[in-house]
């Protein structure tokens, strides 16, 4: 079965998954509209001819008259403690904005498509995962119609940002990569694998909820 994909809205478009799935979306022949919400304007969006751009200074302004009709939602909108500068700055970005989002299509037709981490966990020790899991659950509480939720391990792929320890981690993981085997539940997966998945889901997912790990989003390509 093919849910396709005729309207897409994305929060956190300008990111290293969000950017690769606007490029993916652009080439859907179903998709006829395709809006980014961003904090301003990007001049590499541009080049997508489906994709229009929305400034919004502030996420938690968005409101149901900016989001109305859309057949999908994805969220790629995330960002790290250090980033963030606060605990405080990570918990509105990370689980206010994303919660503020996922609500505004309460009640409707849309499937809300999310990219979560591994090792979410409302009751993990540590304070990026506790995040990720209390907006999982937030999301599994909700009266969304239709919700996916990926749970990636470290992303590879080129940032527009520095994010030392990340970049770090991938210039390792990349040369061990060859020695990893694709079982290992840990291995590393691209913006490209990602933004794969998250089009997959939103056209074949017949579950209300369901939460893709990384081993799959490994398959996915």
């Amino acid at each position: 079965m093919t849910n396709f994909i005729k309207s897409a809205v994305v929060i956190g478009a300008t990111g290293l998954v969000g950017r690769e799935l606007l490029k993916q979306l652009n080439q859907i022949e179903s998709c006829n509209k395709i809006v980014a919400i961003v904090r301003q304007e990007d001049l590499e969006l541009k080049n997508l001819k489906k994709v229009e751009q929305l400034v919004m200074d502030d996420f938690l302004l968005i409101n149901d008259q900016d989001v109305q009709g859309f057949s999908h939602a994805f969220s790629c909108l995330g960002s790290t403690l250090k980033k963030a500068g606060s605990k405080a700055n990570f918990y509105t970005i990370d689980f206010e904005m994303n919660a503020h989002f996922a609500d505004l299509f309460s009640g409707t037709n849309t499937h809300y498509v999310l990219v979560s981490a591994h090792g979410a966990d409302a009751g993990s020790l540590f304070f990026y995962n506790q995040v990720k899991g209390e907006l999982e659950q937030h999301l599994q509480k909700s009266s969304l119609v239709t919700i996916s939720i990926l749970r990636p391990s470290l992303l590879l792929g080129e940032r527009n940002e520095s994010r030392t320890l990340e970049d770090a981690s991938q210039k390792l993981f990349r040369g061990l990569s060859r020695l990893v085997p694709d079982t290992f539940k840990y291995k590393p997966v691209t913006a490209v694998q990602v933004a794969h998945t998250m089009v997959e889901v939103a056209q074949t997912q017949t579950e209300k909820f369901k939460i893709y790990d990384n081993l799959q989003i490994q398959q996915s390509i």
